[in-house]
């Protein structure tokens, strides 16, 4: 019991800033949740080494559930959520994320480190150096092949833990969207591919843990709810200060500190 509320109230912490960074850059968290979580699985000797990843991973996604709904709700109060292309691009990730959650669970622990920290990296170096366009205008494709880049997109995301907006965000500005209104989007497509993705986690891992010991598939609870407490209520201030802060540098420090951790996590 003494185990389960250390890591209750150290995932509160963690979740404080993972609520705030998702409101302000529409991303899910699980960039921060999967390392620091890892490190806690590992610390408590909560599951075995093998295992680790995807406990972290899948607990990730849950958060993202009730983090993302939370600012999905306050982007789309102050109507920066694109709908006219929004349900395709989360029809796509849908489906890429519900595969993946199933798939995940079959891979090697190392394959799934090394795609995390892979991917971490490719997603710190967009948010380092991306360009912005001043005058050129590009369209998106259709919307079949919109939902086709988006599923790939959402089955990475479901794979590595994230709410897919450190790579949907991109993609929407790329075809011209507003940045708050790709923040907007990106944040309600991290209510899908919470959803389906946890869906297979815990379809997945339904037998490799017992409820008993605080799972519910490969997602550890103690965790989830710690993380939750504090992130569903921090997001809308995050989505607020939109308005307000340099997102445009924060991403770039935060992308700084992304490096930092995806290095750590390839050399370990």
């Amino acid at each position: 019991m003494l185990t389960f509320l250390t890591i209750f109230a150290l995932c509160a912490l963690l979740g404080s800033l993972v609520g705030f960074l998702a409101g302000l850059l529409g991303i899910g968290g699980g960039l921060l949740i999967v390392p620091v979580l890892s490190a806690l699985l590992k610390w408590f000797h909560i599951v075995h080494d093998d295992k680790v990843m995807l406990v972290a991973i899948a607990t990730s996604l849950a958060t993202i559930l009730f983090t993302s709904t939370s600012s999905a709700l306050a982007h789309h109060k102050n109507d920066n959520i694109p709908w006219h292309v929004a349900p395709w691009i989360m029809g796509g990730v849908a489906v890429g994320a519900l595969g993946s959650g199933f798939m995940a669970a079959f891979l090697p622990a190392d394959i799934v480190r090394l795609v995390f920290g892979a991917s971490v990296l490719l997603i710190a170096y967009r948010m380092l150096f991306a360009k912005v366009k001043l005058d050129e205008v590009i369209h998106a494709p259709n919307r079949w092949l919109l939902s086709t880049i988006t599923a790939l997109m959402g089955a990475l995301s479901a794979m590595i833990g994230i709410g897919g907006g450190a790579l949907i965000v991109p993609l929407l500005t790329y075809f011209s969207i507003d940045m708050k209104k790709a923040i907007g989007c990106a944040s309600a497509c991290g209510i899908v591919i919470a959803l389906f993705g946890s869906i297979g986690y815990i379809s997945s891992g339904w037998h490799a843990f017992e409820l008993e010991s605080g799972f519910i598939g490969f997602i550890y609870l103690p965790a989830l709810f710690g993380v939750v407490s504090t992130s569903w209520f921090i997001a809308p201030i995050g989505a607020k200060a939109t308005q307000h802060l340099p997102v445009r540098t924060i991403k770039r420090v935060f992308a700084a500190l992304l490096v930092i951790i995806a290095l750590r996590m390839l050399m370990s």
